[in-house]
C-alpha cells in the first residue's frame, strides 16, 4: 500500500486516515488514489469511520456500495467489528485495483458483501455466484486467534479473509472467459471435483504428508478451488508487502535499482516473487527481534511459486480482457 501525500500541508497520510495530523477532515479517492480535503464524504463515514468520497453527499463510496447486507447492529460487538471488515475490505479492494479491478473501467461484475455477525451460530464464510459472505465476528482478535489455534493455522486476518473470499469471486469471473479453465485446470486440477466430498476428507484426514512440497498451505490441498483462493491471497500478500515496503521508503539489494519501481506494474511474476520472497525474510528477522511471529510464516515451493506467477498472469490482464 501506498503512503499518501496530505494535500492540505506537510508530511503524510496513510490509508485509513481520515484527518490530517492538523485535524483537518479528508477522504480517500480510490480513482485517483489520492486523499482530498473536501466531501462528499461516504454516508458511512459517520457510522462505521469510512475514510472514502462518495459520488455525491449522502451516497455511499464505491467500496460501501458493495455491501448488500450490514450486520445486525442489536448483536453485541457488531457495528465495531463491521467498521474493522470494512476497512480490510477498502484496502484489498483498493490493491486490487492496481490492476484494474472492481474501478469504474473493469467491464465486469465487482463483488456484492453480505456482512453478517455471528449470535449464538458461527457464520460460514464463502463465494458463490459474485456474492462474498463474512463473518464480521473475525474482527475481534480473540475471536480469531481461538479459531486460529483450533485449526493449527499459521496465518489468520480480516485483510487475509478478505483477500482469500474475494480470490474465489476472481475465479468466477475469469471462468466466464472461453480461455481460461483449461488453463487452469492444467495447473490447479479439475474444479469439478466433489467439493464437499473433498472438504470433508480434508478435514478428517488431513493434508497430503507432501503438501509442503505442492501447496502454500493445508488448506489448499483440500481443493482446487482452494488452492487457487489460497495462491492468489499470497500473490497479493506478497506484492501488497513489497509495495508497501518500498512506499515505506525502505531499501533492500533484492530491490531493482530503478527509480519509480512499481510492484503492481512488474510484468514478471517470477522477479516480484523472488523479491518478495527476499523482503520477508528480511522481515520475519526483524519481528523475531521483538518475539514477534513470522509476518509471513510461509515455505514457497517451486510448484507454489508456478502456481502464483499464473494467478499473476491472469490478475494483472484479467480485469479487462486483455
Amino acid at each position: 500500500m501506498r503512503v499518501f501525500s496530505n494535500p492540505v500541508g506537510a508530511g503524510s497520510l496513510w490509508f485509513d486516515n481520515l484527518v490530517t495530523a492538523d485535524g483537518v477532515p479528508v477522504a480517500y479517492d480510490p480513482q485517483a488514489r489520492a486523499f482530498l480535503p473536501m466531501p462528499p464524504f461516504c454516508a458511512n463515514r459517520e457510522v462505521i469511520g469510512c475514510n472514502w468520497i462518495a459520488p455525491r453527499q449522502g451516497e455511499f463510496c464505491r467500496a460501501c456500495a458493495m455491501t448488500a447486507l450490514a450486520p445486525d447492529p442489536s448483536i453485541s460487538d457488531a457495528m465495531p467489528n463491521w467498521a474493522q471488515t470494512e476497512a480490510a475490505k477498502r484496502w484489498v479492494i483498493d490493491n486490487l485495483g492496481r490492476w484494474n479491478w472492481f474501478r469504474p473501467e473493469d467491464p465486469g461484475a465487482p463483488p456484492v458483501f453480505h456482512m453478517l455477525a455471528e449470535g449464538g451460530t458461527p457464520v460460514p464464510m464463502g463465494h458463490v455466484g459474485g456474492v462474498v459472505t463474512i463473518s464480521v465476528a473475525e474482527a475481534d482478535a480473540v475471536l480469531r486467534t481461538t479459531r486460529k489455534e483450533a485449526l493449527a493455522e499459521p496465518y489468520r486476518t480480516m485483510i487475509g479473509h478478505m483477500r482469500h473470499e474475494i480470490a474465489h469471486m476472481l475465479w468466477w469471473r475469469l471462468s466466464l472467459r472461453d480461455d481460461f479453465l483449461d488453463a487452469f485446470r492444467e495447473m490447479f486440477g479439475d474444479e469439478r471435483e466433489d467439493y464437499p466430498a473433498a472438504l470433508q476428507h480434508y478435514y478428517h484426514n488431513g493434508p497430503p504428508a507432501d503438501w509442503r512440497q505442492r501447496f502454500l498451505s493445508t488448506y489448499a490441498s483440500s481443493h482446487p478451488h482452494e488452492d487457487w483462493a489460497e495462491t492468489t491471497s499470497h500473490l497479493l500478500h506478497l506484492t501488497d508487502i513489497t509495495d508497501s515496503f518500498v512506499s515505506a521508503g525502505m531499501t533492500s539489494p533484492a530491490l531493482p535499482n530503478t527509480y519509480g519501481w512499481d510492484a503492481y506494474a512488474e510484468p514478471d511474476a517470477e522477479r516480484l516473487i523472488h523479491i518478495a520472497a527476499s523482503l520477508v525474510a528480511g522481515v520475519n528477522h526483524v519481528n523475531r527481534s521483538m518475539g514477534l511471529s513470522d509476518l509471513y510464516p510461509f515455505v514457497l515451493s517451486d510448484p507454489a511459486m508456478r502456481k502464483l506467477a499464473f494467478v499473476h498472469n491472469w490478475l494483472r490482464r484479467g480485469a479487462q480482457g486483455l
